[in-house]
């Protein structure tokens, strides 16, 4: 019987069940599309909503395109040499998009640095001051955090978007549960998914009075019911890009929780074109947690995907230490990969049937390696962590290859 075929660039590993002769189901190698995957599968469906493309720089945000991952630095931007070396850790770790707080002159002088050295678009975070908002978009910004209803005058906001049009920035409308107008807090009582919400389409009528459309929403809060039901709100309200994020969500661990359940759920539910993850730790985290929700949902692809289980008394070999290792030594590995980790019999070869590369526990100190889907070999334990990581980079360089030579194939 044929297993299912390893992935390939712009493609995902899948098999497409069909009836045997005996009634009961072949596998069939396919590689498909993100797009044709929930023809085989619908149960992993995610339509999502139909939002205009906007830019950030190079990086498109909407429409058809990937959700994107966004972090902010927290160093002091008037330093420019430590906030150029955060950003660079973040691109390192996959940032598409990286935002640089601007609270002062000193900060917006330094941008103009910081942004030369970046690779990635750099969005700068203004609240009130319009003077930093044209600074920004001057210094080489792509994308203003702004809301224009804070910060003055009409005159003032027509000055920070001509800046923003002349230096080709977009913008985004940042509402945040925790400091909301005095006006809809009076009007509400408590902030509420429903001043949230009219606070951002207050926001947006003001930049789409002066025919600037370039611009996404964002509506957070710390507790994750008020953020999904603002955003499934504003989903229904408006049809600019939406920037998802659960704010002030905690330490590593409590706020990861928050962020899956809030922005997973949204995403689940097709809401949603950029995500930020917002913890109280390394910036870094917040990359790497971001991209595990969308690789989770099958929204994006990047790096080694780890099956593992949670051992037991079974375990041929220490699931724990083994994983926890490979994670480390896999960390610069960036194309999409399945890797699954079982420690004995039972579910290894069904798991490792729909991984690229995957190793299963036996006995004796030694366990099977499963290449596509296939036992391939058998490896001793003590071995086994070098071995897995080399099949891992071989397999990656593989993919990279083929993905470069398409265009040459095309031409």
């Amino acid at each position: 019987m044929e297993r299912p075929l390893s992935v390939i660039p712009g493609g995902v590993r899948t098999a497409r069940p069909a009836l045997a002769s005996g009634g009961g189901c072949a596998y069939f190698p396919q590689v498909m599309t993100v797009e044709a995957h929930t023809a085989v599968r619908p149960w992993r469906a995610i339509d999502r909503r139909k939002s205009r493309k906007i830019r950030v720089g190079s990086v498109e945000v909407g429409g058809d395109a990937p959700i994107t991952v966004q972090s902010m630095t927290n160093t002091v931007t008037a330093d420019a040499a430590a906030t150029i070396e955060q950003v660079r850790q973040l691109e390192e770790a996959g940032a598409d998009i990286v935002r640089v707080s601007c609270p002062d002159e000193d900060s917006t002088a330094a941008f103009r640095e910081i942004a030369r050295a970046a690779k990635v678009p750099l969005v700068a975070d203004i609240h009130f001051h319009y003077r930093r908002g044209i600074e920004a978009a001057q210094a080489g910004a792509a994308c203003l955090r702004i809301n224009p209803g804070n910060i003055g005058s009409p005159a003032r906001v027509r000055e920070v978007v001509q800046a923003a049009r002349d230096h080709g920035c977009s913008m985004r409308i940042g509402v945040n549960a925790g400091s909301l107008e005095r006006d809809l807090l009076e009007k509400y009582g408590e902030p509420c998914p429903d001043a949230m919400v009219e606070s951002a389409l207050n926001h947006a009528r003001i930049l789409q009075d002066h025919d600037f459309h370039e611009f996404k929403i964002s509506v957070k809060a710390s507790d994750p019911f008020m953020t999904v039901a603002a955003y499934q709100q504003l989903a229904e309200a408006i049809d600019c890009p939406l920037h998802l994020g659960v704010t002030e969500a905690g330490a590593t661990r409590t706020g990861t929780v928050k962020s899956s359940i809030g922005i997973g759920s949204l995403l689940w539910a097709g809401i949603g074109d950029t995500i930020r993850v917002s913890l109280a730790a390394d910036p870094v985290e917040e990359v790497k947690v971001g991209f595990d929700i969308l690789k989770s949902l099958g929204l994006r692809h990047r790096g080694v995907n780890i099956i593992a289980c949670p051992s037991c008394a079974r375990q041929g070999f220490n699931v724990i230490q083994t994983v926890e290792t490979l994670e480390q030594r896999l960390a610069h590995i960036a194309t999409p990969m399945s890797l699954s980790i079982i420690g004995c019999v039972v579910n290894g070869p069904g798991e490792a049937l729909m991984t690229d590369l995957g190793f299963t526990g036996g006995g004796k100190g030694s366990g099977m390696v499963y290449v596509a889907g296939r036992p391939d070999h058998k490896m001793d334990n003590d071995r086994m962590v070098e071995h897995i990581v080399e099949l891992v980079e071989a397999r990656a360089a593989e993919i990279e290859a083929a993905r470069d030579a398409i265009p040459t194939a095309a031409e």
